[in-house]
């Protein structure tokens, strides 16, 4: 359904309400009221779905930004940023975009967090949602998405800069995404082993410091409990002092 069929649709929907309000006797000016209610509703949520849209778009230039030059020293909150954007995009949709997935990836891999990238890289790779052609049954925000990514492909002139960084972004997908996803792995595999003998280690000279000194390692000093004056002894006391001023 394009998207002309569609508000053609809502409109004969209104119309048909508003004339079954005027059979069943309902005054014009509420008609008027309850129609012009209807309208602006409508506007707020079509802006609203349109926005949705617009910010995947803008997630793929701002990424393609970062990632198509990697001699150029970024700052950590811009890729930060970027990559907040894209996962208020991922949670947005039921059914994201694979190439979402894969920009958030390589954002990832840039930032140096590799169990993220792995995470997304790996979806794309390894799951069935990654590949567009088992998309069979969409969400309203994907097929929205996808009207808008086919009139950008056939007038890439109308958003150079958005055609540019999708198709940037599908390139490296398409030859790059693997090694991506083996370089994380590696990577994340050789900081979990950096981590182990880590551990071992710190273990291993506590146990050796309980051995030599028969005594568990030194911590901070117990502190001695504080044992509270009997009542008696409370009242007693003020009893005297009482005695004593009088």
């Amino acid at each position: 359904m394009t998207k002309g069929q569609e508000t053609a649709q809502r409109l004969i929907a209104v119309v048909v309400i508003m004339a079954m309000l005027g059979v069943m006797g309902i005054p014009l000016t509420v008609i008027l009221f309850f129609a012009t209610v209807v309208y602006f509703v409508w506007r707020a949520v079509q802006r609203s779905e349109q926005q949705d849209v617009k910010n995947i778009f803008d997630f793929y230039v701002a990424a393609n930004e970062i990632l198509r030059d990697e001699e150029k020293r970024w700052y950590g909150f811009e890729v930060n940023r970027v990559i907040a954007e894209g996962e208020r995009v991922l949670h947005m949709m039921a059914d994201p975009p694979p190439l979402v997935y894969f920009t958030l990836g390589a954002l990832y891999q840039r930032a140096g967090d590799h169990e993220a990238a792995v995470e997304q890289l790996a979806y794309v790779l390894e799951e069935e949602g990654g590949d567009e052609s088992s998309r069979t049954q969409p969400s309203s925000e994907l097929r929205r998405y996808v009207d808008v990514l086919r009139r950008i492909e056939r007038e890439p002139n109308e958003a150079p800069q958005t055609t540019a960084a999708m198709r940037a972004l599908e390139r490296a997908r398409r030859s790059r995404a693997a090694a991506m996803l083996e370089e994380s792995r590696t990577r994340l595999a050789a900081t979990q082993q950096q981590a182990i003998p880590a551990a071992a280690t710190h273990k291993h000279e506590e146990h050796g410091l309980h051995t030599l000194t028969g005594k568990r390692p030194l911590g901070p000093p117990t502190p001695t409990p504080v044992v509270p004056q009997p009542i008696a002894e409370v009242l007693r006391d003020l009893y005297d002092e009482e005695k004593k001023t009088a």
